[in-house]
């Protein structure tokens, strides 16, 4: 009975985790609706995307890729490129708090940005498996039922409406506002910062990609720099030691 009322306050805890994401999420979802009808591709493509690519601003960029009938290959190498980072998201997402097979596949599938920001600002002790999932299931709640508030939307509004897709960027930038507050990581911030301008500079074509892999051998030079090396045993104490034995 105690186990079944700590799971409950665990997922209530993992649906308030959402709010903060889905404020952004829900609009974006309304974003991806809109731009399907405007595209002119069938209503039912917005649910089908967010089920089966869960990843935000990459259903965005399908849309028109679909739309315009890119060849299958660019796409493949975009959602490479787009999704990448999530590969350095798993190093130090709590995948193993999640025990059940089937559950951890789902933790794996919507690992998105926002879920990986929000649970990076909760303590450790803190996190749970029914939290991360609970979660994570409201986060994909809010981005289908704002895409089909979306659909309705584009087909109710004679003209269309730019300049939803800003809430991605606005979103952003309010979790990371949020996970700078909460760990006040300025080395992080600046190595982040430096990386992407590096990006930007060198190879704009694929500047996401080149950050990432920038900030990750950032990252594990300033890891090698700082962590502390284990003191080494003292020669004069280990000597009488060794007479007692």
């Amino acid at each position: 009975m105690l186990q079944d009322v700590q799971t409950r306050q665990r997922i209530t805890a993992g649906v308030r985790d959402s709010f903060s994401a889905g404020l952004g999420i829900f609009p974006l979802g309304i974003a991806l609706g809109l731009l399907v009808v405007q595209a002119g591709l069938p209503w039912w493509l917005a649910p089908a995307l967010s089920l089966a690519a869960f990843a935000g601003s990459l259903e965005l960029l399908l849309v028109g890729m679909v739309a315009t009938v890119t060849p299958l290959a660019a796409v493949a190498l975009t959602v490479l490129v787009v999704n990448f980072r999530h590969v350095f998201y798993a190093f130090s997402f709590p995948l193993h708090l999640v025990r059940n097979p089937l559950a951890k596949a789902y933790a794996v599938y919507a690992m998105i940005d926002e879920a990986y920001a929000v649970n990076a600002s909760l303590p450790p002790a803190e996190r749970s498996a029914a939290r991360l999932l609970a979660m994570q299931v409201a986060c994909q709640i809010y981005w289908v039922g704002g895409g089909l508030v979306g659909v309705v939307l584009g087909a109710a509004l004679p003209a269309p409406i730019k300049g939803l897709e800003f809430a991605l960027c606005a979103l952003f930038t309010v979790l990371t506002l949020d996970a700078f507050r909460s760990r006040r990581e300025i080395p992080s911030v600046l190595l982040a910062g430096a990386s992407v301008t590096v990006a930007l500079i060198l190879t704009p074509g694929v500047a996401m990609f080149t950050a990432l892999l920038l900030f990750v051998a950032l990252l594990l030079a300033r890891h090698a720099l700082t962590v502390k090396k284990p003191a080494a045993p003292d020669a004069r104490r280990s000597i009488p030691e060794a007479a007692d034995a």
